[in-house]
């Protein structure tokens, strides 16, 4: 079968599928129950991992947290692996350091402005182990299936604590717009802010600024799980320490590329075909698709489309 009539099959089947449903119950004062179903859309039904709690949660706000998901002894080792980055003891190939433009003290490297952010560390053998652990992808597979390809990845560095440790309102946690996840891809760009912004930091517009937030103040080893359209930020940093966090993208390897040319994501796919043609010289011009395909990797089961 073609790539194209595989695709067709895919998309007809997830429309088809009849979705989940839930049954919550509550008592009433003559003792009898009210049922309400709820259908579920971003959780499958054949994993067992989630409670019918849980999957109502995500499906309805878009996010979930797993405490101590990840070991001491792990995150300590991504944090080692990420110093000897800062401290250039290795090269790693096709990683973006991103420095801060307003911060120019670094945690490690004298006289250097602060490295905020890894990307595409998918060629680090250390941090990437991050992106393969079991209970990590166990849940991933609550979500996108048994097929996992990691797509997008990130070390968040928020200048100012010294480790991938507690997160909390004072040294900038991620916060989420519940049920934001429900609506569509909104259009990205630079925010308008007084002393510029970091490159490729975009972002959202056109959201309601006085949406419901939740702060997710998170203890070292913590996990949160979120929808890709879930509105998500962080606050400033008012620490004297720098705040970590590790991150992956992940998606269903039978996913495919879509041509965005006409939508909110146009300006997103020219600057980022801008900097790839940089980073990866090549005479043949580089495609938005290209650019994924040279960072996704394979984490567990089969590579399909993507």
């Amino acid at each position: 079968m073609s790539r194209a009539a595989e695709r067709i099959r895919l998309t007809i089947g997830h429309l088809d599928r009849s979705p989940a449903v839930v049954v919550s119950a509550a008592p009433t004062s003559c003792q009898s129950l009210n049922f309400h179903p709820h259908k579920l859309r971003y959780t499958l039904d054949e994993k067992e991992l989630l409670s019918a709690e849980e999957r109502l949660f995500y499906e309805q706000n878009g996010f979930f947290v797993v405490k101590k998901l990840v070991s001491a002894e792990d995150v300590d080792l991504f944090r080692k692996a990420f110093e000897r980055i800062c401290q250039q003891e290795v090269k790693v190939p096709g990683l973006v350091v991103m420095r801060d433009v307003a911060i120019a003290k670094s945690e490690f490297v004298p006289d250097q402005r602060a490295v905020s952010k890894l990307q595409d560390f998918q060629e680090d053998p250390e941090l990437f182990r991050y992106c393969t652990l079991p209970q990590v992808l166990k849940y991933v597979e609550c979500f996108v299936g048994a097929d996992i390809m990691a797509m997008h990845t990130m070390l968040i560095n928020k200048p100012p604590d010294a480790a991938l440790e507690r997160v909390n309102r004072q040294n900038g946690c991620l916060v989420v717009l519940p049920g934001t996840h429900t609506g569509t891809l909104k259009e990205h760009d630079y925010p308008d802010w007084q002393g510029g912004v970091n490159k490729m930091y975009h972002g959202v517009r056109d959201y309601n600024p006085q949406h419901q937030r939740v702060h997710l103040e998170m203890e070292k080893g913590d996990t949160v799980f979120f929808h890709p359209l879930l509105i998500h930020g962080s606050g400033m940093n008012q620490t004297q320490g720098f705040r970590k966090a590790i991150s992956c993208h992940y998606a269903s390897s039978d996913c495919y590329y879509m041509d965005v040319k006409g939508t909110t994501q146009e300006n997103i796919q020219d600057e980022v075909k801008e900097l790839a043609a940089k980073k990866y010289p090549m005479t043949d011009n580089i495609s938005f698709q290209d650019t994924w395909a040279f960072r996704g990797r394979l984490v567990q089961g089969e590579r399909r489309s993507l």
